[in-house]
């Protein structure tokens, strides 16, 4: 992909979630379906990252973008994400739920591995994604 058309740099700092990712990242359906669709199956749990006013700008282009749709059970929200490398070295997603009054600031980053032990990552760690658009 070449660089600065097909990819957008995010920086966040961590901040620590209320769970929800969590209880979503071990639906079934879910599993399923990132094995299919990004060839992982996520760790139990989302890092999430607070993201700067310029930032938010930028997570604006992933609102915009296709991205890969995950498609829900009934009574689930729907949503897309994206492939991500997370500090240049660790290969994820990030996703973007489709539901109401969804803080603008926070993007949610899936991994098969426990993303703040792989890295060494506590609340106010500075983190960089490289998204791939398609």
């Amino acid at each position: 992909m070449a660089k600065g058309t097909n990819e957008v740099k995010i920086e966040g700092k961590i901040c620590s979630g209320k769970g929800i990712g969590k209880k979503f990242v071990k639906l079934p359906w879910v599993g399923r379906q990132f094995q299919e669709k990004l060839g992982f199956i996520p760790y139990p749990g989302t890092l999430n990252l607070i993201l700067t006013r310029k930032e938010k700008e930028k997570k604006k282009k992933l609102e915009e973008n296709e991205g890969i749709a995950i498609i829900p059970e009934k009574g689930y929200c729907k949503a897309k994400c994206f492939k991500v490398k997370i500090n240049g070295r660790i290969q994820g997603a990030v996703i973007i739920p489709k539901v109401q009054n969804y803080p603008e600031e926070l993007l949610e980053i899936l991994s098969p591995l426990n993303l703040r032990k792989a890295l060494n990552l506590k609340d106010g760690s500075l983190v960089e994604i490289t998204v791939y658009l398609g």
